[in-house]
């Protein structure tokens, strides 16, 4: 007996294939999902960011369903990418913004069970993302698991799951990485 597709992971297929009614249901199954992490991501935004979570969804999906080479391997990996997506375009507004003023001085940011952010931190958003790239070249897996719990909003089960580790582990590098990236802040607050 073979087991069912589950439904995202059919829908991903046919979207891949360009079939545009694929990619309205996928909307549909996912959307609150997105909304989710949209409205976490957002909550750390300053006062002056005029993207609204319903825009960040949609810019977000509309980047994914345009992937052709990307194979989806269900739900979860659907997500982890959104939320990628959705880092990226936040990271791009900031940067916009800071050529527009040109200025502004950084604050310190503070990693404790999650990570808050100043109300105008695009600085603060900035060098995450420049230690997240530094992470990814000295530990993927560390950079990987920053995206997904932070920025993706995803629980450690869900992590490992995605992975395809245990959650003991995700929680142990969760631990580490949040400490490395306690000092890289500080030192840079220092120089």
């Amino acid at each position: 007996m073979t087991t069912p597709t589950p439904p995202h992971t059919e829908l991903l297929r046919r979207v891949s294939g360009g079939e545009r009614r694929a990619a309205d249901e996928l909307l549909e199954l996912v959307y609150e999902d997105f909304r989710s992490m949209a409205a976490a991501y957002l909550r750390h935004e300053s006062n002056d960011v005029t993207l609204q979570p319903t825009a960040l969804v949609h810019e977000a999906f509309l980047r994914l369903i345009d992937q052709k080479r990307v194979q989806w391997q269900g739900r979860t990996h659907f997500l982890a990418i959104g939320a990628k997506a959705m880092r990226r375009i936040l990271v791009d507004n900031a940067r916009r913004r800071n050529r527009k003023k040109r200025g502004g001085s950084a604050t310190r940011i503070s990693f404790e069970e999650q990570l808050f952010l100043s109300p105008d931190h695009d600085h603060d958003l900035i060098a995450v993302d420049q230690l997240l790239a530094e992470l990814q070249e000295i530990d993927p897996r560390q950079s990987q698991i920053v995206e997904l719990r932070f920025f993706g909003g995803m629980t450690s089960s869900e992590v490992a799951q995605y992975l395809g580790i245990s959650k003991s582990t995700v929680d142990r590098e969760w631990r580490v990485v949040r400490a490395w990236l306690r000092q890289q802040l500080n030192e840079d607050d220092k120089a």
